[in-house]
């Protein structure tokens, strides 16, 4: 019996839910709001009153996809401020001109949880502007069955926590179901506009009311928990059930809480009586509004007015803004608006009728269906729609101040379809979408002169956009694929109506947009255009790619998903005992004084030398066109290995450290040599204290460190250009050696540490006062030097002057929280942590910190004018910890220092505390999918180096055997490995004439490579993907591996009149008589849109371009093309096999007509007689039934038509049938390994079966005897084992195993359930992909790598993929024993319990439940990041090692690093 893991490697990115809050800062916190005020000019305040009223404070944005959750900030670029040039093109800001004074706008995370649990519906808990106190507001989740979480933002973590969860369900709430176990929706939640309680209906009837606290209410001294400024969330308080069955509602489709009363108004819709088609010219108007008045403290909620007659179709209600109150009912033909003193109502198409008694409708002169529809409010009196279609349209309320008169509604432009959307303050929308990319959108009212500018300013836009730079394009943070619907959307300006001066025109621009590879329909594996034919071993990975079929209608694309990178080689030479390679500038003195644009362009500037470190001699070489060893006609010390190289005095010298000392040069020359330790006449004891280990350059210093662990400091002077030595005294009688040191260079115009003094506003005023009369000192920033000692503290200090400013006493415990050692509370919480943990697991504690160290520091801040800085901590085991700042104002700073001080203490410890980084603090940041490094002995070049501009791109590399890219994206760090060049020893940035802003890396096999980053590639997702835009809906993919195409089935509407289709519709086999006759000739020529199929085949275009169209195969009239593959069939007549794709189809007629497909059998290549040709259709058969699934099986075909399955034979012109087997209802899915057969059916489960060839019987050895509404089936091998895995329409997966010897299968007629797992996305495709051997030492412990081991590869409706990949039973075991701790020691986001979440779903249905064999890498993941302490307790208590555990998942990582 074998076991497995739950993997997932790319989470879901299809937004379901979107909401506006003030999460992060309160309505009143307007500096934290309105960004282009932070700008670096002192006068800007003064100079630009209007900015201020321009923009004003604008809320966060809460988006959640599948159980991910996500707030982002939105930052905005003003037009003409001068952090626009600071900010740079790559924080995102996408094109679409100036609008409102705007030009660019972009979505920054602020932080991001993955929950155990999906989030069902959301809704923000609003704290109200009107309140003089800084009110923030908080979020309301709620998750299946009927739980709730609320969570508020808390400044010192940096993070949501949760301030309360209500749950319904259970034993004692089982009443609330009413006897019914499965409900159409989970809960669904709305609150009060003023922010004085929530509704959350659950159970169809039952109306949760959930009180929120009053002002400052909270838990017992938490009231300012968020500093001394004031800030709280608002809480819930209480909550309680009211049974709206006892209020005769029974069929509630919606809810709402409307404006403009003194209590909370809740209008409920809900159906009297229902109706069905058959029923419907005799019962329509069935629904009704009823709006209660909801008394909190009394618990009573009277029935104050109420509106019957409504359409069936009334789905959703829309609460209308203050001043004008009341609620519009929106019908799938119908728009009402109801208040309490009056009602008006427009019909939107001929379908709409009026009710009995009533007026008739006014019709709009927009004809659209609004069933399935989004709506917001753009202003008081402009509700904005987003239908099915992907159009949006505007709705006006026409309002003279006492009543509303009537709607008008006016058609917009098309976006994508989506699943949400939200206004953003008066300025911007978001539209999320799970079917494409969800955008983000600023809008404008009124004004034409406005709008006419922004119009052509975006015409300019697009015809320049091809001509663009690459890095250009690529700043835009957004995906290019949106392009499309962006112009659309950008280029539209709702035409002000001249007859009508009450409707308001808007101008759009699209500022920013989340990528989304979902809905992931179908699957291929193929090669990518630049794959290397070679590589061998895990290399060989970055061969491939994920084809996948996302999206829907016109947002439908082809989606290339790449776990790892593959760089783009413009050359590679062959060198050997590399140790280091760097790139210098060289500015000329002349051309620098008189060309001061130069300075602007740094960015721009060509790199002039290459120096690269080998063993025992440096090599130089230009870098100008071609790279040219100059090494025997420079200065450079080139007799030994060189240690570090950059630039010093503004790039017009260039410093090289080698490992006895330092050279300065101008160019080639050489203008100082400082020699180290030469003074020192017992030169064997001082040998090591003047060999340079590391270092470190922030110009115009430059910090050693030496392989005895103290510390040099070379200072240089910008005036002679010279440096000199020095010990820092902080750091001469050092009883603690330093293992590793770093500097940080705060650069910017505004230093972003500086802030973290609690005398900020001091310390910058001064600063800015002395930089601004020298305009060259004005972006120096300042510099920071990090230490990181044995013991494992790590601090940071003023460079020059040396002060401590911050330290960190246990850094190596690896807590998720970092903060100055000097604070109070860490003084608590280190006393807490200490007693809390016996004295053994401190004895293992300390074993494990002696075998880690930190071997390398890195702290960066990358441009950006809201960029904070990263950390980044190399360990002598191979891991890398990282961990971002953040600022938090503690209450500690007002109180007074610890008493533990003496009295004489106190003087001295408040004046180094003024200077402080007190506000300072980190928050550690998961590097989950980063492996650690395989020898952790031989770190000698694990490095991590940074770059500003790789192709548009900014973050970090590291480099070793498994080397990865860190881009930063939002204040996000992305990510991607890159497998395909093995280990990298050394890498560089290069920017020069052949190769702009590329990179040289150098392979551990001795090759160096010059290369750059592929331009059509979108890094901002969890793998980098390319999306190729379809404008069709894409079905099902093969991949045709001996002609390198891709077959696909699109499907795309197109407009018919309605007479085509119904003779579409009619049976050509009996005849009917036409029952269109009685239509009137409007009817008939009214036009309805038909699907249309096709077969494409595609050949993958060289660098990224679109996709060249080989072949277009239409299918017949309202014939429905299921599935497409590539077959191996053996020809009986000639024995030879013949690789034929074939497509399986269904003729989709009605109810009235029998079922039909057709098997197509194609040839694929270029035909001789006409190479314009690519297909030809060699065989077409028809057959009772929908051809549903297709697959070969020993060189026969095996086809799923209706209600059975066929084994057909091949004869090189025909099929014959040679074996059949009844299914019971339709069969969804075939699976073939040798003579098996898995067969999955709609709803009858799966079947196994074998095919006799002697015989030519096919027959069943077991089944499944549950039902179970199949989605996908595969195999799963492990060794001689053979398992079979299906997935099902309640998210869940289930393996089964074929055990006919064991008693409680039936004697083999059933199926036994091995494993079960709720996956929490509908899982629509399994693929079986071989395992990758892991690292050498397992394989050599105990030989346990089966080579016949393989995984399964998923893809989900949510956009997320993931693998089942098989474990050994001892390594199950151990991880199982991890999870069940697990469960309890990791603090989970929201309360959830992630044993609950991952149980089996059965929707009310019977089930037994089945053994648990499957472990949740989920879950397993938070294990690195609990402190250490932790780590080793849970270890020990499970009996094992943290070292063991740790080997454990990182193999699982390594074996599954497919792509």
């Amino acid at each position: 019996m074998s076991f497995s893991a739950f993997k997932l490697m790319h989470w879901a990115t299809a937004v379901e839910n979107c909401a506006s809050g003030y999460i992060t800062h309160s309505f009143s916190d307007f500096a934290a709001s309105v960004p282009a005020i932070q700008n670096d000019d002192p006068d800007s305040e003064w100079d630009q009153p209007p900015v201020k009223a321009r923009i004003g404070p604008i809320p966060n944005l809460v988006i959640s996809a599948a159980n991910v959750l996500e707030v982002y900030v939105i930052r905005v670029q003003e037009e003409d401020s001068k952090a626009s040039r600071h900010s740079g093109a790559s924080s995102g800001s996408k094109g679409g001109g100036v609008v409102a004074g705007v030009s660019g706008a972009w979505l920054e995370l602020v932080c991001h949880y993955r929950l155990h649990g999906n989030v069902e519906t959301m809704a923000i808990l609003s704290a109200g502007s009107d309140d003089g106190r800084r009110k923030r507001d908080s979020i309301i989740l709620t998750f299946k069955e009927a739980k709730i979480s609320v969570l508020e933002y808390d400044d010192s973590l940096h993070g949501l926590r949760t301030s309360s969860m209500h749950c319904f369900e259970g034993p004692e709430w089982q009443y609330l179901k009413r006897g019914r176990e499965n409900f159409a929706r989970g809960p669904l939640v709305y609150v009060d506009p003023q922010g004085r309680c929530g509704g959350v209906l659950i159970c169809d009837s039952q109306m949760l009311i959930l009180k929120a606290s009053k002002a400052g209410y909270g838990f017992v001294g938490d009231d300012d928990a968020n500093g001394p400024t004031g800030t709280v969330s608002i809480r819930i308080e209480s909550s309680y059930v009211i049974s709206l069955r006892e209020l005769d509602m029974k069929h509630v489709k919606d809810f709402v809480f409307v404006h403009g009363y003194i209590e909370p108004v809740m209008v409920i819709l809900h159906e009297k009586e229902l109706t069905w088609a058959g029923r419907l010219s005799w019962k329509h108007h069935t629904c009704m509004i009823s709006a209660f008045s909801i008394s909190t403290t009394l618990k009573q909620h009277p029935l104050i007015w109420s509106a019957s007659n409504l359409p069936h179709d009334a789905y959703k209600l829309l609460s209308v803004p203050s001043p004008i109150g009341g609620v519009l009912v929106i019908c799938a033909n119908s728009i009402h608006y109801h208040s309490q003193s009056m009602s008006c109502a427009l019909a939107l198409n001929d379908f709409a009728v009026a009710g009995e008694n009533s007026q008739e409708m006014p019709r709009s002169n927009v004809n659209v269906e609004l069933d399935a529809a989004h709506a917001t409010w753009l202003s008081n009196d402009v509700a904005l729609f987003s239908i099915k279609t992907g159009e949006l349209l505007l709705l006006t309320l026409v309002y003279d101040g006492r009543t509303v008169q009537r709607l008008e509604l006016s058609k917009s432009r098309a976006s994508v379809l989506t699943s949400g959307i939200t206004t953003i303050s008066n300025h911007f929308f978001f539209l999320g979408s799970r079917l494409g990319d969800s955008l983000l959108v600023q809008f404008n009212s009124g004004a034409s002169q406005s709008i006419l500018t922004s119009r052509q300013g975006k015409d300019e836009g697009v015809e320049i956009e091809g001509d663009a730079p690459a890095a250009k394009r690529l700043r835009r943070a957004s995906s290019d694929v949106s392009q499309d619907v962006n112009e659309e959307l950008s280029l539209y300006v709702s035409a002000p109506n001249n007859l009508d001066p009450a409707q308001k025109s808007f101008s759009f621009a699209v500022r920013d947009s989340l990528l989304n590879v979902g809905p992931l329909k179908d699957f291929s594996y193929g090669l990518r255009i630049n794959a290397d034919p070679n590589a061998s071993g895990v290399a060989k990975q970055s061969n491939y790619e994920l084809v996948s079929c996302s999206g829907h209608g016109k947002n439908g694309a082809l989606c290339l998903l790449q776990q790892s990178i593959r760089p783009e080689l413009v050359t590679e030479v062959e060198l050997t005992g590399v140790k280091g390679i760097w790139t210098v500038y060289h500015k000329n003195p002349r051309s620098h004084s008189t060309d001061s644009s130069k300075v602007a362009a740094e960015g721009d500037e060509f790199h002039a030398y290459l120096i690269i470190s080998l063993e025992s001699r440096t090599m130089v070489l230009e870098t100008a066109d071609l790279l040219g060893e100059v090494t025997e006609s420079v200065d450079y010390y080139v007799q030994g290995s060189t240690i570090v190289a950059g630039n010093l005095f503004g790039r017009r010298r260039v410093v090289q450290i080698y490992v006895r000392g330092a050279r300065i040069l101008d160019g080639a020359y050489m203008t100082q040599d400082l020699p180290f330790g030469h003074s020192s006449t017992d030169s064997t004891s001082n040998s090591e204290a003047s060999t340079v280990s590391s270092a470190s350059i922030a110009d115009p210093y430059v910090l050693l460190r030496m392989v005895d662990g103290s510390i040099q400091l070379l200072t240089g002077d910008p005036a002679t250009c010279t440096i000199t030595s020095s010990l820092p005294a902080v750091f001469e009688n050092l009883s603690d050696p330093i293992t590793a040191c770093t500097f940080y260079h705060d650069k910017g115009p505004e230093p972003w540490l500086r802030k973290a003094s609690p005398d900020a506003w001091l310390s910058s005023g001064v600063a800015e006062a002395l930089d601004g009369s020298d305009g060259s000192q004005h972006d120096q920033g300042d510099i920071y030097c990090l230490v990181c000692y044995e013991s494992g503290r790590l601090e940071i200090f003023d460079v020059p002057s040396f002060k401590c400013l911050f330290s960190v006493d246990r850094f190596l415990t690896v807590r998720t929280h970092l903060f100055d050692a000097h604070h109070q509370e860490s003084f608590k919480d280190l006393h807490k942590a200490k007693s809390s943990y016996s004295e053994d697991s401190d004895q293992l504690e300390k074993e494990a910190v002696k075998n880690m160290k930190v071997v390398e520091l890195c702290m960066h801040r990358w441009s950006g004018q809201y960029g904070r800085p990263f950390l980044f901590a190399g360990l002598a085991d191979g891991s890398t910890l990282c961990y971002h700042a953040y600022l938090y104002e503690g209450q500690d700073n007002m109180t007074k220092l610890d008493d533990s001080n003496s009295a004489e203490n106190v003087v001295e410890a408040s004046n180094t505390s003024t200077s402080r980084l007190r506000n300072l603090r980190f928050i550690r940041v998961s590097l989950q999918s980063l492996t650690r490094e395989e020898s952790p002995g031989v770190v000698s070049y694990r490095k991590i180096i940074t770059f500003m501009n790789i192709g548009g791109h900014q973050g970090a590399f590291i480099a070793g055997s498994r080397p990865a890219w860190l881009i930063v994206c939002r204040e996000r760090l992305r990510i991607h490995h890159q497998l395909c060049d093995g280990p990298i020893v050394a890498f560089t940035v290069l920017h020069n004439v052949n190769c702009n802003y590329g990179c040289i890396y150098v392979t551990s096999q001795g090759f160096l490579k010059i290369c750059r980053l592929p331009s059509w590639l979108n890094y901002d997702n969890y793998w980098p993907v390319q999306k190729i835009p379809l404008r069709g809906t894409p079905h099902q993919v093969t991949y045709i591996a001996e002609k390198n195409l891709y077959a696909l089935i699109l499907s795309i509407p197109v407009a018919k009149p309605s007479s085509q289709v119904l003779t579409s519709l009619v049976d050509h086999e009996v005849s009917h008589q036409s029952e269109h006759d009685n239509l009137n000739p409007e009817d008939l020529n009214r036009s309805y849109f038909i699907d249309e199929f096709e077969v494409r085949i595609l050949e993958p275009a060289k660098a990224g371009g679109p996709w060249e169209t080989k072949a277009t195969i239409p299918m017949q009239s309202s014939e429905h093309a299921i599935t497409i593959r590539l077959v191996s069939l053996s020809n009986t007549l000639t024995k030879e096999t013949d690789t034929l794709l074939a497509v399986g189809t269904a003729y989709v007629q009605g109810e009235d007509v029998a079922a039909r497909g057709r098997i197509i059998l194609y040839s694929v290549g270029q035909n001789a007689d006409n190479p314009q040709n690519w297909v030809t259709e060699v065989h077409s058969k028809e057959l009772k039934g929908a051809i549903s699934a297709l697959a070969p099986l020993q060189g026969h075909l095996l086809i799923a038509s209706g209600p059975k399955i066929v084994l057909h034979k091949w004869n090189g012109t025909e099929l014959t049938a040679v074996a059949f087997f009844d299914a019971p209802l339709y069969v969804v899915s075939l699976n073939i390994v040798k003579n098996f057969i898995l067969m999955g059916d709609i709803h009858k489960s799966i079947y196994f079966l074998s095919w006799k060839e002697q015989g030519a019987q096919l027959s069943l050895l077991a089944k499944d005897f549950g039902s179970l509404n199949c989605y996908t089936t595969e195999f799963l091998i492990d060794g001689s084992t053979l398992s079979l895995v299906v997935s099902d329409d309640q998210k869940n997966i289930q393996i089964f195993y074929y055990a006919p010897k064991l008693m409680e299968s039936w004697k083999g007629q059933k199926l036994l359930p091995k494993a079960e797992f709720h996956v929490g996305s509908h899982v629509t495709r399994l693929m079986r992909l071989q395992m990758l051997p892991t690292s050498d030492r397992t394989s050599a412990s105990s030989g346990t790598d089966k080579t016949n081991r393989f995984a399964l590869l998923f893809g989900t409706l949510d956009g997320s993929i993931g693998c089942i990949a098989p474990l050994e039973e001892l390594t199950f075991r151990r991880l199982q024993m991890l999870q069940r701790k697990l469960v309890d020691r990791v603090p989970h986001a929201c309360g959830l319990n992630p044993r609950a979440f991952r149980q089996f779903r059965s929707n009310g249905k019977a089930h037994k439940p089945g053994p648990d064999n499957m472990v949740d890498c989920e879950l397993l993941c938070h294990y690195e990041m609990l402190p250490l302490e932790e780590q080793l307790d849970i270890a020990h208590q499970i009996g094992t090692t943290r070292a063991q555990i740790v080997t454990n998942l990182s193999d699982l990582t390594l074996g599954t690093s497919f792509l």
